[in-house]
């Protein structure tokens, strides 16, 4: 995993989930599976951005990628609500 590309997910999961924005910020800091998802996310969603320039590819592959992103994004998702509870 690079640091660099975890930031830049961070960055898109924080574009993409607005109202998770301070949690994200805070959790990404001390919790590596977060970092993790990130790095996943950025690599995914670049990868999303690229084939859906891309005329020539096929739509089954585009829809694959959208499928993995938004799993992402439920898990970060999950990471944030289970949070305040691993905190106290």
């Amino acid at each position: 995993m690079s640091t660099g590309t975890a930031q830049k997910g961070l960055w898109k999961l924080m574009l993409k989930l607005p109202a998770l924005r301070g949690q994200l910020q805070i959790l990404s800091a001390r919790n590596a599976s977060l970092l993790t998802l990130c790095d996943a996310f950025h690599d995914a969603s670049s990868t999303l951005d690229t084939l859906r320039r891309d005329p020539n590819v096929d739509n089954a592959i585009i829809r694959e990628y959208e499928t993995l992103c938004s799993e992402i994004e439920d898990e970060v998702i999950a990471i944030c609500l289970l949070a305040p509870n691993k905190l106290r």
